[in-house]
């Protein structure tokens, strides 16, 4: 991989871009010319076209570049995250990519093997940079932290939680004011709250979705039984740990065995909707659906950390903005002036209170914006206190495949195709061959 620009180099080009005499900054400089004198950064962000979250994003550009008039600011939708990475790669590739993106964090990896990426501390070099790298939660730190550098700078982030709905537990005997904390409880309470009509489920107890992101939902349940799915480096998957076969069998048994969550593969984009319609009484899905389940909810619910069995656990998630070498000096520069902006703790709390991701540093929860937020709604900080048990998301070289090797073998057995064991045997079997170029 090429050396990473020195900050000297980014200061140099930067320089020379801007490249006015001193005569030329005098102020009688006319309209058109500081206006070409704009530097202009794109960024790519998941999400598709409309809808209240890119009036958010729009709303930040435009404040930034009413604070920043040197700067111009332009986001893009591009749909999903695998449609957001799909996109900038190639655009990159063909030397009209943006200069940031907000990719998952756990597709760092793959953009450094592609030398695409570059990294952020080779840029943020003064003590006041440095100062705010150090900010943000080191749990969502770590999956950009990567070879002794900084890739990645946390944004839309978040952590699994479980929600359920409190009048369900009310008229099923259960205190709606505790949420299972054990693999048991949850056992327990999923059986009481699951309600039938003769043949007919009318409201399950428990629902894990295992289509969109099977391998993170099934990373909690692992973590909890005390398998960590890879190494710190990204070279090696244990998918078939002892303790893997176990959560993957305790997820079957939900369906089969206690018959209290549907069978086969549950869809992740349906689980809310399931879970406001009253069809199931707990979920488990993203705090990033936080605020459309209050915004939607007819019932009292509450939110609560995943159930334990030899821990608690849930792997962090969500996505980080990436700076891609494509940008130029200035652009590098720009880049940085905006991310520090963006995620400064006054936005990042109100990006927290308006979307349900986790505010990614300490200081935003110190806002106080966060500290009326939270006052009133206490359900908000679950996530955020989660993180103390958070471990990385699972996260290696040739990510996506790597990946993939999974969540096809996890499928197969919640539809009834393969047991436990010889699944996750041929996930790791597939997985160590996708890695072997990699080994260290």
């Amino acid at each position: 991989m090429p050396a990473p620009t020195s900050r000297r180099a980014l200061l140099t080009g930067a320089a020379a871009l801007a490249g006015a005499a001193p005569i030329l900054a005098a102020p009688l400089l006319t309209a058109p010319a500081i206006a070409q004198s704009k530097v202009e950064i794109e960024f790519y962000f998941p999400v598709a076209v409309g809808g209240p979250i890119t009036k958010i994003i729009d709303g930040y550009a435009a404040d930034f570049m009413k604070a920043h008039p040197d700067i111009k600011v332009t986001p893009v939708y591009a749909g999903s995250y695998v449609d957001t990475l799909t996109k900038a790669v190639t655009a990159s590739k063909a030397g009209r990519g943006p200069q940031l993106a907000v990719l998952l964090s756990v597709d760092a990896y793959s953009l450094i093997d592609d030398e695409l990426i570059l990294p952020f501390d080779q840029l943020a070099t003064t003590a006041e940079d440095k100062a705010w790298l150090a900010g943000f939660y080191p749990a969502f730190m770590r999956n950009g932290q990567i070879d002794g550098h900084t890739w990645g700078i946390p944004f839309q982030r978040s952590t699994i939680v479980m929600y359920y709905n409190k009048a369900a537990f009310q008229d099923s005997g259960l205190d709606p004011e505790k949420a299972p904390a054990t693999w048991a409880e949850n056992t327990a309470f999923a059986e009481k709250l699951t309600r039938r009509e003769g043949d007919r489920t009318t409201r399950w107890g428990i629902q894990i979705p295992a289509s969109g992101f099977p391998y993170w939902l099934f990373q909690a349940l692992a973590i909890e039984a005390g398998a960590e799915l890879a190494n710190a480096n990204g070279t090696k998957v244990n998918y078939n740990d002892p303790g893997a076969v176990e959560a993957l069998q305790y997820w079957l048994d939900l369906a089969t065995k206690q018959k209290v969550h549907p069978p086969g593969v549950v869809d992740w984009g349906t689980t809310p909707r399931d879970f406001l319609e009253g069809k199931v009484a707990m979920i488990w899905t993203t705090t990033g659906n936080l605020s459309n389940i209050r915004a939607n909810a007819k019932f009292p619910f509450g939110v609560a950390m995943l159930p334990a069995q030899k821990r608690r656990g849930s792997p962090t998630g969500g996505g980080n903005f990436h700076l891609f070498k494509s940008a130029s000096p200035a652009q590098q520069a720009a880049s940085l002036t905006f991310l520090k902006w963006i995620t400064s703790p006054e936005r990042a709390a109100q990006w927290g209170i308006d979307t349900g991701y986790v505010a990614t540093s300490p200081a935003a929860w110190q806002t106080p914006a966060m500290k009326a937020y939270l006052a009133g709604f206490p359900a908000a900080a679950v996530a955020r206190d989660q993180l103390e048990f958070a471990v990385p998301e699972l996260s290696t070289h040739d990510n996506q495949r790597v990946t993939q090797a999974l969540n096809d073998e996890l499928q197969a057995v919640l539809t009834g195709r393969k047991a436990p064991k010889a699944a996750l045997d041929a996930a790791q079997a597939n997985a160590t061959r996708l890695l072997r170029p990699y080994a260290r």
